[in-house]
């Protein structure tokens, strides 16, 4: 779900979509899906207490950062003139991607315990989170193209809203 929202928010961003980008961010999201449950998997629960303790607070500084980053871009498009596209931000789909598939380490340490066939398992969750993220950028697009200046700021907002989400889940503060 937060891949599809974070997605959203970069279709928001678009002036007009963008394949190649809009495949990276698929596969970015579905790859990054699958391979922390695996990672997980993989370590078992020798580090799943470590993991449980930190992963929402990275999730939320690493989306919050990038949601007042593009509050900031926001604010200052507003005062210039359009800029050309400046292609695909690798780093920035990196830190998105692990910032929303961070909490699938310890998913992947139940699947581990669970005894969970972990091949289908992650092909299920990565091919599922490839569509919905492409699907989610031209969502995001259509509501970008319409409501221009104003929707990078919603994305922003979006971002760290879904990074406090993540927090105030692991700290128990709220349930969904």
């Amino acid at each position: 779900m937060d891949a599809f929202a974070v997605s959203i928010c970069k279709g928001l961003s678009m002036q007009k979509i963008d394949k190649k980008y809009t495949l990276c961010i698929g596969l970015f999201f579905g790859g990054f899906q699958a391979l922390m449950p695996l990672t997980g998997y993989l370590l078992g629960s020798r580090f799943s207490g470590y993991i449980e303790r930190f992963d929402h607070w990275i999730a939320f500084v690493l989306l919050a950062l990038i949601g007042f980053n593009m509050i900031k871009e926001s604010r200052e498009e507003e005062e210039e003139e359009e800029k050309p596209y400046a292609g695909v931000n690798f780093k920035e789909l990196l830190i998105l991607a692990v910032a929303t598939s961070i909490d699938a380490l310890a998913v992947g340490v139940t699947f581990a315990f669970l005894q969970v066939n972990i091949v289908p398992a992650i092909t299920i969750i990565g091919c599922t989170t490839f569509v919905i993220s492409i699907a989610g950028v031209y969502v995001g697009n259509v509501f970008g193209s319409r409501y221009k200046s104003r929707a990078e700021l919603t994305g922003g907002v979006i971002l760290i809203l879904i990074g406090l989400k993540i927090l105030l889940e692991h700290l128990g503060v709220i349930a969904f």
